[in-house]
């Protein structure tokens, strides 16, 4: 039964069973916390600074959270935020009619309520003309999700479709952690991402041995042990698998972390890595988060450069929503103890 409760100060609804405890917000529709109950553990981000309602966000009272477009954005942001209908950054003409980065399916207050026992996410996005639906069902350690988008404008659109997954401690240890993931070929973001870039710009290569800046590699199915880094990777996912998964496995907890989805809905992942490197706030240099971020699109850039890119390694950088129409698709979460990181993470029968 769906309960309503204050996660962080924000309004939030959970749902439970005698695995997992799934937390869910109102304000940005996040997944803010998949916690093992065994553990107490939830291997989700929380930013170390307040958070507020996005719809509470207003740049003349909230400098604290940065400014640009950003800023609704990282006022609210927690766990996994959905990306729609951009990945990355408005346009400068997108910014001025009130886009904000990822778009609104980040910022957008959502209805939440029970529905034969699953939990129910609703929210109409205004200026992307989109209708969302999320429904998350509890099975043992496993959150099956199906996430439905509406185009509600007349026209054939291209869209960026992200899920922006972040992980923060005390699941994530620098040098500790472990990754495994159905990826082949890779790059590295092509220009500077963070001060504390040390991935050779632009490099194309194979999951997971990343070449470095400074000349060697280094593997990306471990955390790595800088005190300071940033990094972002774009990886193809393998398209031979009709199912893609990333895990992720903290020793010191024995606790697996993982997702599975058909490759098909969403071809692409992401690797962000923020390593107390980015000093401006709300950052202030006291974050610690790997993102693993899986969708339709590769790179975080502008709705523009992701059409004018058109593809990558020979898979399209966008998809198409038809007029009128609506897609569907689906994904697991899974949460379970283990005494080594799995092999791989499947979607349930």
């Amino acid at each position: 039964m769906l309960r309503r409760e204050r996660f962080h100060g924000r309004r939030a609804a959970v749902i439970e069973n005698g695995a997992l405890r799934v937390t869910v917000l109102e304000g940005g529709g996040h997944i803010a916390a998949v916690t093992d109950r065994a553990s107490g553990i939830s291997p989700l981000w929380v930013p170390p600074w307040p958070s507020i309602e996005p719809a509470a966000f207003g740049p003349e009272h909230h400098a604290r959270y940065g400014a640009g477009a950003d800023g609704r954005l990282l006022a609210g942001i927690m766990g996994h935020n959905l990306c729609l209908d951009i990945f990355g950054g408005p346009s400068a003409e997108e910014a001025a009619a009130g886009l904000t980065a990822h778009g609104e399916g980040s910022v957008a207050t959502y209805v939440i309520e029970d529905s034969d026992r699953d939990l129910v996410m609703r929210a109409e996005l205004p200026l992307a003309q989109l209708r969302v639906e999320r429904r998350l069902t509890l099975a043992d350690d496993v959150v099956q999700v199906t996430e439905t988008i509406e185009n509600l404008a007349a026209i054939d659109r291209p869209i960026g479709w992200t899920e922006h997954v972040t992980l923060g401690p005390p699941f994530l240890e620098p040098g500790v952690t472990e990754f495994r993931a159905s990826a082949t070929r890779s790059q590295v973001f092509e220009g500077t991402f963070g001060v504390g870039d040390y991935l050779a710009p632009g490099a194309a290569f194979d999951w997971p041995e990343a070449p470095l800046a400074a000349g060697g590699h280094v593997s990306l199915a471990r955390l790595p042990a800088a005190a300071s880094s940033s990094a972002y990777t774009a990886h193809l996912m393998d398209q031979a698998r009709p199912e893609a998964f990333f895990v992720a496995y903290a020793p010191r907890h024995r606790l697996a972390f993982g997702y599975a989805w058909r490759t098909t809905d969403f071809p692409w992942m992401g690797i962000w890595e923020e390593n107390h490197s980015r000093s401006q706030p709300p950052w202030s240099g006291e974050t610690l988060t790997r993102g693993m971020e899986f969708g339709v699109s590769p790179i975080p850039e502008s709705r523009r450069e992701m059409v004018e890119r058109r593809r990558l390694f020979g898979v399209p950088t966008y998809r198409w929503l038809a007029a009128r129409q609506q897609v569907s698709v689906a994904y697991a979460i899974v949460c379970r103890r283990a005494e080594a990181i799995p092999e791989e993470i499947v979607l349930p029968a």
